[in-house]
């Protein structure tokens, strides 16, 4: 459990240790959602001003302090990320086919995006990478708790028990490792990556380390909410910051950050598959690893790999049967 000891030691420092921030400040900062050094470490400082109510100048001088305290945003050696590379966990999905298409598994530090049309097993994987980060290493877990932000009202815990006993384990003990909120709307979403990081905090000190952040599904509050050409740029621009939250989040405690998107179609495609994943440049740019689910005969389900940093563009094939996510 020490592996994370080094990004768990600049969590003690508490607001008020920031030159500048008294009692009232520090107050005005959580309430605006700045609850952590490192949630003020990548704010600007006209987000600080409006949410503190203090000078721009002020404001810089806060975030600088806390940059240097939480080691954000400076330069580092290739050895240094070399190092932090070492420490990325894998999950297994289930699938032995699935995992070799993703290099071994779903990894820690990463933002993998799964999209696809609806019933293509997008919230099937996340339910089984649920239950499957708690297995043993040997086993393909990494002995990790886990965080859902549900924005469909889509978690079924009926489905987690079924995975559970197909691998053995118990349960109510599986239930009681995954904590689950539901979004009601796009800014509440992006609260709860704040609220995941007190929790997240809170359970290490606990012995439970969260290992994966689910989001099911990333895009439906934005798509519903920003509506029309003229939001967009409003839109994307909140995205940019809630993709980046997420990413963070991933770094801090050395998590996996898995996100479900929905597909639109896109009409003038001739070739190939007339659909696209919702999100733009934004979540194109920001997903580490992007998977491509679609339907096959039955239980089948074929997903492709779209994009990735290190590895080739590749296909597999895996079932969704009733034990959960499993080879053909």
């Amino acid at each position: 459990m020490g592996e994370d000891s080094e990004s768990g030691s600049m969590k003690v420092i508490d607001l008020e240790d920031l030159p500048n921030v008294g009692p009232a400040i520090a107050e005005k900062l959580r309430e605006a959602g700045f609850s952590t050094i490192e949630a003020i470490a990548v704010a600007s400082p006209s987000e600080l001003s409006a949410a503190a109510e203090i000078g721009e100048s002020t404001a810089a001088k806060i975030i600088s302090a806390a940059r240097k305290l939480a080691d954000v945003g400076g330069f580092e050696s290739g050895d240094k990320v070399l190092e932090r590379r070492r420490r990325i966990g894998k999950i297994t999905t289930g699938s032995k086919a699935l995992d070799e298409l993703l290099g071994g598994g779903v990894e820690t530090q990463s933002i993998t995006e799964l999209f696809g049309e609806f019933g293509s097993g997008k919230t099937q994987i996340c339910h089984q990478l649920a239950v499957n980060v708690q297995l043993p290493r040997d086993l393909g877990g990494l002995e990790g708790s886990v965080i859902v932000i549900d924005t469909e009202n889509t978690f079924r815990p009926e489905r987690i028990i079924q995975m559970a006993e197909a691998k053995g384990l118990d349960p109510e003990e599986v239930l009681r490792n995954i904590y689950v909120a539901q979004a009601y709307n796009s800014n509440h979403q992006m609260l709860l990556v704040d609220n995941a990081k007190e929790l997240a905090n809170k359970l290490k000190k606990e012995g439970k380390q969260v290992k994966l952040l689910i989001v099911d599904s990333l895009m439906a509050h934005f798509r519903a909410e920003y509506v029309g050409r003229g939001t967009l740029a409003d839109r994307q621009q909140k995205l940019n910051k809630h993709l980046h939250d997420l990413m963070r989040f991933g770094e801090i405690f050395n998590a996996a950050i898995v996100v479900t998107n929905q597909v639109q179609a896109k009409p003038d495609t001739f070739f190939g598959d007339p659909t696209k994943p919702v999100g733009g440049h934004i979540v194109a740019h920001t997903a580490t690893f992007r998977i491509y689910l679609r339907k096959s005969k039955g239980e089948l389900r074929v997903a492709r790999l779209i994009d990735s940093p290190h590895l080739p563009e590749g296909e597999a094939v895996f079932k969704v049967t009733e034990r959960g996510i499993e080879d053909k």
